[in-house]
């Protein structure tokens, strides 16, 4: 039995005609008898006698009118509600360091500025972390560092970003007329924690290149790292959107030294079963935006 077979029986029950619910429900009255005789068939009970072409209800039948009557209530209710449900829903998404701190927050900003309703709920955390939560379906989607190989995400390039290499302004290599890799190597380094964008990005430089790499601190914290390399501890690996303010006030210098590999982009990634409601796909759209409007980044430790 279907809702429509409902919304005839209560037509009927209300008006006590088939003409009058025909009319009333824009239909041709076999169609409304047949519907009846359905219900009645289904459930093997009579819902209306029929006495000198005057319809009058069963016991039955005022039964089925009171569950009938609920249940048609509340499927109107939740046509009418489910709208509002996808505008104020919880949006959860995370996101790698550098682009928690650097592009989310304005991200975000401009989200709730457009959709005031839907509730943005964040983790921010290195890009391991993020994808296994993506994975686990503990978010709906994420912005990470570089790109992911696992079969079961999918990954979108939103916006090229690189690592660089930071020292103090007095390191002595600032005095080289060329750094080369194996100059690097021979520092000791100030790193993020292991899954961390730079991190990888400088282990994976030195091991493809056959170079010891010598870390003496390691921490969570990006402004702990910059303040050890201001204060000459060692060298560390950032990416240069997460190491632009320190640079462009001087409390670190960038070595000239580029490559390739320090090249990565910044990704959308989400679980490739994952269905996206209209309110994460308008977060993503966003960030395509950010990235077709930042596409020289770079600009601020030129």
């Amino acid at each position: 039995m279907t809702l429509r077979h409902l919304r005839i029986f209560v037509a009927v029950y209300q008006e006590r005609s088939i003409t009058r619910a025909a009319d009333r429900l824009h239909l041709a009255q076999p169609s409304v008898s047949l519907a009846i005789r359905e219900l009645e068939e289904n459930y093997k009970i009579r819902l209306f006698e029929r006495f000198s072409r005057r319809l009058f209800i069963t016991e039955q039948g005022e039964q089925l009118y009171d569950y009938a009557l609920h249940i048609i209530s509340l499927f109107d209710e939740m046509e009418e509600k489910i709208p509002a449900w996808k505008q104020s829903a919880t949006l959860r998404i995370g996101s790698s360091v550098t682009i928690g701190n650097f592009l989310l927050p304005a991200l975000i900003q401009q989200y709730t500025r457009e959709l005031p309703s839907v509730n943005p709920k964040v983790t921010i955390n290195n890009s391991g972390f993020i994808e296994d939560a993506v994975l686990d379906n503990r978010l709906d989607f994420a912005l990470i560092e570089g790109n992911t190989q696992h079969p079961n995400i999918v990954s979108e390039p939103f916006l090229e970003d690189r690592i660089c290499f930071i020292c103090s302004p007095r390191h002595p290599l600032l005095t080289k007329n060329k750094v080369i890799l194996k100059d690097i190597s021979a520092c000791p380094f100030v790193l993020r924690e292991k899954g961390s964008a730079g991190r990888e990005a400088a282990e994976d430089l030195m091991n493809y290149n056959q170079l010891p790499i010598n870390i003496v601190w390691e921490s969570v914290s990006t402004q702990s790292l910059v303040r050890a390399v201001s204060r000459n501890i060692g060298i560390s690996a950032l990416p240069c959107l997460l190491a632009a303010d320190a640079l462009n006030q001087g409390i670190i210098s960038r070595i000239p030294f580029d490559a390739p590999a320090l090249h990565r982009s910044f990704s959308i990634i989400y679980h490739k079963n994952k269905y996206l409601t209209e309110n994460a796909l308008r977060f993503m759209e966003m960030c395509r935006s950010f990235g077709d409007g930042c596409q020289d980044v770079h600009f601020v430790i030129s």
